[in-house]
């Protein structure tokens, strides 16, 4: 197995300020979904399972809130919310604003979509996920709804419930994610409704997967959590197997349509992969996910997943006129270079210019309201603001 003890192994995470394998676990999960759109992604075929890099990104991005959060509790005694929104608020709106405003401008306005003007403000409030028509280029927004709406709650669960309650709220969630894909609430008279051109409802791509990310960061967090986790996924060689579950799953296993247990399964898997490249930074996976261009895609990704449908309608415009296949290499080197290009520009020349807002004053963790729980020697490299600050800085999903 390894070297270290559990209990050495433990303390080596809790003072981690980084995650070496995350940046290049994102750009494996964006790579899949501009796949997915894109006309290499038939129904049925071996490109058709793109859109779980979505799923994907829910899981790490659970796990990583979750973790600066409780490290940030651990190390000051409380969680401050100010901080927390205000670092959401700055690494999400500025590009997520600027793209629906520009999106909405261009068919509403340029390209005469009168009919869409009623949905747009849905995008402004995050309500993304509960729409049933979107404005074109927009859709991936849904996910960003989800991910806004649990920003929003988790925190205030950890505020306001012990701790002892957490895993059980995460357990819940996620058995109530699985239950109403499959209609069974309507047993109970829960049933989806409509609240003008919103469609209210858990939708078949769930919650789940933030929960379960959230779930992985409370466990390893504690250190009987840790030592059962690198009891079974310590091994070096382990996200390769976790990794090759996941692809039997997805490619061979379940069915075509992924809902309720088989989506569960898949996300459960998801966990159990990001699990195993982060109890420890020396797996035998590593090296690849550290590659350079993995990382800076892994980097960028934001940008990529919110600006590649924009890119991709200016491709297929371009295509038209000058007769290009969709599935062409000249096609597909054009809508994903210039996502990627776009990205890079907007990343240096826009969204790094608010990031450096985050850990100004008003989004810095919470300093010692109270003396820190430190119940488990936690050390004081990560658990400490300047390395909670890094870890935000660096990683903040």
């Amino acid at each position: 197995m390894s070297e270290l003890t559990a209990s050495q192994a433990h303390r080596a995470y809790l003072e981690r300020t980084r995650f070496g394998a995350l940046d290049g676990l994102r750009a494996l999960a964006i790579l899949a979904v501009l796949i997915h759109h894109s006309a290499l992604a038939q129904e049925g075929g071996a490109w058709s399972r793109g859109f779980l890099g979505v799923d994907l990104f829910f899981v790490i991005s659970g796990f990583l809130i979750t973790t600066l959060l409780l490290r940030e509790r651990d190390r000051a005694g409380a969680i401050s919310l100010r901080g927390f929104y205000w670092r959401r608020a700055l690494r999400i709106l500025p590009l997520y604003y600027l793209v629906v405003t520009l999106a909405g401008i261009y068919f509403v306005i340029g390209r005469g979509h009168l009919e869409v003007l009623q949905i747009w403000p849905a995008y402004y409030l995050f309500f993304a996920n509960f729409l049933t028509e979107h404005i074109p280029t927009l859709y991936p927004t849904w996910s960003l709804s989800m991910e806004e709406q649990f920003y929003l709650i988790w925190p205030l669960v950890m505020i306001w419930l012990p701790p002892r309650y957490w895993g059980a709220v995460v357990l819940f969630g996620v058995a109530l994610n699985v239950v109403a894909v499959t209609g069974m609430l309507g047993a109970l008279g829960i049933t989806a409704f409509q609240l003008g051109p919103l469609w209210v409802h858990l939708p078949d791509a769930t919650y789940a997967p933030l929960l379960l990310g959230a779930g992985l960061a409370l466990m390893l967090h504690q250190p009987r959590g840790f030592a059962l986790l690198w009891r079974v996924f310590g091994h070096r060689w382990m996200p390769f197997g976790l990794f090759g579950i996941l692809l039997a799953l997805i490619f061979g296993l379940l069915p075509q349509i992924l809902a309720g247990v088989p989506y569960l399964l898949v996300h459960l898997a998801m966990t159990g992969w990001l699990a195993t490249l982060v109890l420890r930074e020396d797996s035998w996976m590593h090296p690849l996910l550290r590659l350079r261009p993995l990382v800076r895609v892994g980097v960028v990704s934001y940008g990529i997943y919110l600006l590649h449908l924009l890119v991709l309608h200016v491709v297929r415009l371009l295509g038209e006129q000058i007769g290009l296949a969709q599935d062409s290499a000249v096609f597909l080197l054009l809508y994903w270079g210039g996502t990627l290009l776009l990205a890079e520009l907007s990343f240096r020349h826009y969204e790094r210019y608010f990031l450096g807002f985050r850990h100004k004053p008003l989004g810095r963790v919470a300093t010692g309201t109270r003396n820190a729980q430190n119940k488990h020697d936690i050390g004081t490299t990560a658990t400490g603001a300047a390395g909670l600050e890094r870890l935000g800085k660096e990683q903040d999903p």
